[in-house]
């Protein structure tokens, strides 16, 4: 691993790093012999080939892991790829709670790491649900019939950011919550911004 291929925003990073420092470098190390570009994106050490993403390097309360950017397509030959929520629909995670782990893991993480670049150069894609798939609540569909634009703007925007609406409107239990949701973000749809722009 030579010093010249260490992006220095993720030195920066590393050295900051409290928790899960030492998986963290282990990780780094086991990545950037897999010939992939270091870059630092979403506040995560990210690796990428032929500038499309690979795996991204982050870590939570309970452990530390290795997002596979594209892992929904990965065969996942030894059954370790975790999705994190229901509503990941490519991502996947290898989770790993010290360092041994990840040393014991090492030959199988760089397979992992090999077939998603071969996921990449096979110009791969993860078949998203359309958003026509996902069931627009009824106090969205009443506010798109009484402001047409509100629609209008809603449909322009991205389909992740659209996707993050329908799902935080429809985690609310009773109506007039969702209701006062809608309420809440419509100057932010209208204004072509996402949930959390």
């Amino acid at each position: 691993m030579t010093n010249s291929r260490m992006n220095p925003t993720v030195n920066e990073f590393l050295s900051k790093s409290k928790k899960w420092k030492e998986e963290y470098e282990k990780l780094r190390a086991i990545v950037l012999d897999c010939e992939l570009t270091e870059e630092f994106k979403w506040m995560h050490p990210c690796y990428t080939f032929e500038k499309k993403n690979i795996v991204l390097i982050h870590g939570f309360k309970e452990y530390c892991a290795l997002l596979f950017i594209k892992g929904a397509l990965l065969q996942d030959a030894n059954g370790i790829l975790i999705q994190q929520t229901e509503k990941v629909q490519a991502g996947r995670q290898i989770r790993f709670t010290n360092v041994q782990e990840i040393v014991e893991m090492e030959s199988i993480l760089k397979a992992y790491i090999h077939e998603a670049i071969e996921v990449e150069k096979a110009g791969l894609e993860v078949d998203f649900k359309k958003n026509t798939e996902f069931v627009i609540p009824e106090e969205v569909q009443n506010k798109f019939d009484e402001i047409p634009a509100l629609k209008t703007a809603f449909e322009a925007l991205t389909p992740g950011r659209q996707r993050a609406y329908i799902h935080y409107f429809s985690e609310a239990k009773q109506s007039k919550t969702r209701a006062s949701r809608v309420k809440k973000y419509m100057q932010q749809i209208l204004n072509g911004k996402g949930l959390n722009d």
